[in-house]
């Protein structure tokens, strides 16, 4: 009943309440009751195989909602569109999806990356509140790093 990934999830745990992050908090509280109700078997693989796209999805329908509530629409559109901000802020947009995309063939065709990924994500939200999206973008630094190194090694 004790194994050693149940001891690994409680460790984050008491990582996420000594920083005090919630996202963490509830990401292991949640997988630890999958696992203790004995669903790990069927819920994990799913989500493993199509988290990363659920996650996507509720972060663009978040990104969304000012669109669907009406607090933006074209008038603010074209009146952030004449800063200099806001067409940095496009740039990068397309820059991280482009590099998310590596991301997801490094984490398809290299799975062992995943484990330095997701501890790297795992330090810097429970010590430097960061965000939870680190594995796909950081995949996507990682594999145009490793082309970089390929081309001069």
């Amino acid at each position: 009943m004790f194994s050693q990934s149940v001891l690994f999830l409680v460790i984050l745990f008491v990582i996420g309440l000594v920083a005090k992050n919630q996202s963490l908090l509830l990401a292991v509280g949640f997988l630890l009751v999958i696992k203790l109700v004995h669903l790990d078997t069927k819920v994990f693989p799913y989500l493993q195989s199509k988290g990363i796209n659920l996650g996507v999805t509720v972060i663009t329908i978040a990104v969304l909602v000012p669109i669907a509530t009406g607090d933006i629409g074209f008038k603010q559109l074209g009146e952030a569109l004449k800063s200099s901000y806001a067409w940095i802020a496009l740039a990068a947009g397309i820059a991280v999806a482009i590099i998310a995309k590596y991301g997801l063939k490094l984490l398809a065709t290299d799975p062992h990356i995943t484990t330095a990924l997701v501890f790297g994500t795992i330090l810097a939200v429970s010590l430097f509140r960061g965000v939870a999206v680190g594995p796909l973008i950081g995949a996507g630094i990682a594999y145009l790093v490793m082309k970089v190194v390929e081309v001069f090694h």
